[in-house]
């Protein structure tokens, strides 16, 4: 699984990639930080969060859309199926050098933290909070993408696979309002990643939402597994 992780990190960057993710996550980490907490004089950093919420829906298909697309379409896919390594082996290694690139970009939050610790001392837990919270968001985005990588050789559509299910995420909170069946509302309310997300910035961490997105990874890491049993036996 290590050689596994270390030569899909590095092909991040091998390609543009990575830098595309990392330089459209700073942009806009930068901005909310600029916008809500300089220009403000604020010590609280949570607004840029709120904000990197949305942007990160979004963003993560692009870590995400040539993990295993790329394979099948390069044709390399049935080198790595009959290796000597176990498929869960395969997919670990991939899902964790896409975390490692999104620690990456997260990793500015922190930097975010002392620079407002140079002018007055913030709430550490807070930022703390928030930084597990968004972890744990990306970590099931992440599964999430790569099982739809898994499902076709085209990035493109990967990519806009993981787009239509950030948004339908984006929106989930606001389909419960439509529905009149209050056990479907309930279902949807229990669902929504925001709902989730929203429990960790006061600095209590929630197990419900921790074990939500944990969840959520590990169901479809199994599903990926899955697919490439099923691609590797047929």
């Amino acid at each position: 699984m290590t050689a596994i992780l270390k030569r899909e990190f590095m092909a991040y960057f091998y390609s543009p990639i990575g830098y595309i993710y990392l330089a459209v996550y700073f942009f806009f980490a930068g901005l909310y930080f600029a916008m809500f907490v300089l220009m403000q004089g604020r010590a609280d950093i949570t607004p840029v969060f709120s904000g990197l919420f949305t942007i990160v829906l979004f963003l993560i298909p692009i870590l995400t859309m040539r993990l295993l697309s790329e394979d099948k379409k390069n044709r390399t896919d049935q080198a790595l199926l009959t290796a000597p390594v176990p498929l869960l082996n395969l997919v670990l290694g991939k899902f964790f050098a896409a975390v490692f690139v999104y620690l990456v970009g997260l990793s500015m939050t922190i930097v975010f933290g002392i620079i407002v610790h140079s002018f007055t001392p913030p709430n550490w837990a807070i930022i703390w909070g928030n930084f597990v919270a968004m972890l744990l968001l990306g970590m099931a985005l992440i599964s999430i993408g790569m099982f739809i990588s898994a499902l076709t050789e085209n990035q493109v559509i990967a990519a806009t696979g993981g787009f239509a299910v950030g948004l339908l995420l984006l929106l989930i909170d606001a389909l419960g309002s439509f529905v009149n069946n209050p056990l479907v509302q309930r279902i949807l309310v229990e669902m929504s990643f925001n709902r989730h997300f929203t429990s960790f910035p006061s600095g209590v961490f929630h197990f419900s939402s921790i074990f939500f997105f944990f969840c959520i990874t590990v169901i479809f890491v199994f599903l990926t597994v899955r697919i490439l049993e099923k691609r590797r036996w047929s």
